[in-house]
């Protein structure tokens, strides 16, 4: 029997490759990290599956190169990089990674909430220049978490988990989102709903939790990073664009909030020069998911996405689209 042919524009972790190799024919870049756009068009015809990364811009031209293609698995939790309409009239299964980065994603959240309020990389590069001369009252003030006010914006999974880190903390938490979770979610995490004008105005931390759509694009801007108090942070771990940059950095440029913690880029992976070089920020490269256990888990799912649809032709658990099932 033919073993179907999977395209990876990126290596896995182990075990998920294993898994694909054993049923399938896997072309994956072997000796550079990554192919660039124009390699995947070039391996895409012919191939049942392909498995993307968030970086890869899945559009109608790269559908078109992929005149056999079942299934697309993405190794993330969001698929804004995929054309799921066009997908979907073409019959392509898309699937993602949901869940198993939840609890990985709002550790990295609360590490960078502690690091920004604590100053904890300007410490760092501060005892590395050899500056440190003696402990002083005044030297490197930071700001308590404790007993603060944590504003969330988008209460799904991660969201939510984030919540749950903040009481050990003894923090107060207010949710912003398109509608109010339930009274039994709020009881839960103890989380308050308002509207994201009234968030911004009484949150010391601010953190972003929502998918990129046509809705949340610069879902901040000029207008509401004014709203924020003037020694609030803002946290991105969810999608760069949520954010409008050049506004961000007037921001924190005029003092206009005391500093940002950063995961995701406007325009990643470029980051802007301007950002690069404020004291009052701290730059991380999208780790949000970057543990070994994670990603390995994330490896697996995307794996099993594929042997779902082109070995026994299941219906895969996380799928995008399901609509195409009832086509």
């Amino acid at each position: 029997m033919e073993r179907p042919e999977i395209l990876l524009t990126s290596i896995l972790p182990q075990k998920g490759m294993t898994m694909l190799q054993e049923h399938c024919a896997i072309t994956y870049p072997e000796r550079i990290p990554h192919f660039s756009r124009d390699e995947i068009l070039d391996r895409l015809p012919g191939k049942t599956g392909l498995v993307s990364l968030l970086s890869d811009r899945i559009d109608r031209t790269m559908l078109d190169a992929g005149d056999r293609l079942k299934v697309i698995a993405n190794y993330a939790v969001g698929y804004n990089n995929i054309d799921c309409a066009e997908a979907s009239k073409r019959r392509i299964v898309v699937t993602n990674t949901p869940d198993v980065l939840t609890e990985t994603t709002a550790d990295l959240t609360f590490s960078l909430i502690l690091a920004i309020a604590r100053r904890i990389v300007e410490a760092d590069r501060f005892m590395r220049s050899g500056a440190f001369t003696g402990w002083l009252p005044n030297l490197l003030l930071g700001t308590d978490v404790h007993g603060k006010t944590l504003g969330i914006v988008g209460f799904g999974r991660i969201g939510q988990a984030v919540a749950k880190r903040a009481h050990g903390f003894g923090m107060h938490v207010l949710y912003s989102d398109v509608e109010p979770r339930s009274h039994a979610v709020e009881r839960t995490y103890e989380a308050i709903y308002c509207d994201l004008t009234t968030l911004l105005g009484e949150a010391n931390f601010v953190s972003l939790h929502v998918p990129l759509t046509e809705h949340t694009r610069h879902l901040l801007s000029e207008q509401e990073l004014s709203c924020m108090k003037p020694g609030a942070f803002l946290i991105n771990v969810a999608r760069g664009p949520v954010v409008d940059e050049t506004a961000l950095i007037k921001a924190l440029r005029n003092k206009t909030i005391a500093g940002c913690a950063l995961d995701v880029y406007e325009n990643e992976p470029e980051v802007a020069s301007e950002l690069l070089a404020l004291d009052n920020t701290i730059l991380v490269p999208h780790i949000g998911s970057a543990t070994e256990e994670t990603r390995a888990n994330m490896a697996v799912m995307v794996a099993e996405s594929i042997l779902s649809v082109v070995i026994r032709g299941d219906c895969p658990c996380y799928i995008v689209n399901p609509e195409i099932y009832s086509m």
